[in-house]
């Protein structure tokens, strides 16, 4: 398996890491196309290894990235990033497609969307580089439709713990209170007043973030568990709506059609999942 890493500059002046997945191709002189993998907030992208693998091995490349301040994009101290949610819609997305466009000029692109990762295809100026998009586990974080167990520890993560350690140590301190890892400071304040909006991003942005939503026309598939313990039905609900111009497919799958005992929002890209990345991805991955 032939992995390699990039360092890739943004328009804003700072890098990000990206690492690139060969197809293993056998019987096949050309790959499916490339998918790229957009991680949930605070999610490095080396935990989506298993999946990534697993894509290559179904003939895809694969282009994986960790966004400014997180994982191997850290070149400093997390506190020195100045970068929030939306500059990375802004300036590491663009990057990533833009060597994407550069790598593999005449290959399929599917943007997979994890979370936060869902949410960058409306906020990024342009999804015209990308040809189909997927999202997984994919919804508002607007704390009182997250679902129960999520909603439960919510309220003190957003009026407590953010508000008390941020602004004093620059940054959020994560892997220190085992909750997340170590985040830019810009991501948390601006994720936190998102997370206090009934209509979250959009209803604390404004008209010019709905109007990026609606104007997104690529064909969204968003995935969906039954037993998230982040995302509500209507967290996940309200998040597509703002997708109006897009063609839209909506899957929800539970646990015992894959044979597990449980999902949830994060771990679906282990190898464990295998059964249902078969099940659910490769026929959408083929269409």
């Amino acid at each position: 398996m032939l992995i390699r890493t990039e360092k890739l500059k943004t328009a804003a002046g700072h890098s990000i890491v990206s690492r690139i997945f060969s197809a293993q191709l056998k019987d096949q002189p050309l790959a499916n196309g490339v998918c790229i993998i957009a991680p949930a907030a605070g999610v490095a992208q080396y935990l989506y290894d298993d999946f990534a693998y697993w894509l290559t091995a179904h003939g895809y490349n694969v282009v994986t990235f960790d966004y400014d301040g997180v994982g191997l994009s850290v070149d400093r101290h997390v506190q020195y990033s100045k970068s929030d949610i939306l500059s990375w819609a802004s300036n590491d997305c663009p990057a990533v497609l833009a060597f994407v466009e550069q790598e593999f000029p005449t290959q399929e692109r599917t943007w997979i969307g994890h979370s936060v990762g869902g949410h960058m295809l409306g906020m990024m100026a342009s999804t015209d580089k990308i040809d189909r998009a997927i999202t997984v586990a994919c919804g508002t974080g607007t704390w009182w439709y997250n679902a129960a167990p999520t909603k439960r520890v919510a309220w003190f993560l957003w009026y407590f713990l953010v508000p008390a350690t941020v602004p004093v140590l620059g940054y959020f301190p994560g892997d220190r209170i085992k909750v997340m890892c170590d985040m830019p400071k810009g991501v948390m304040m601006q994720w936190r007043r998102w997370c206090l909006n009934k209509e979250y991003a959009i209803g604390s942005e404004g008209q010019w973030l709905r109007d990026r939503f609606a104007n997104v026309k690529t064909p969204i598939t968003s995935i969906a568990f039954s037993d998230d313990d982040m995302m509500s039905k209507k967290n996940v609900d309200l998040l597509h709506r703002y997708f109006v111009g897009a063609p839209m497919t909506r899957i929800t799958v539970t646990p015992s059609e894959v044979n597990q005992k449980r999902i949830g929002h994060i771990g679906w890209h282990r190898k464990r999942y295998e059964e249902m990345w078969d099940k659910v991805f490769t026929p959408l991955l083929a269409a």
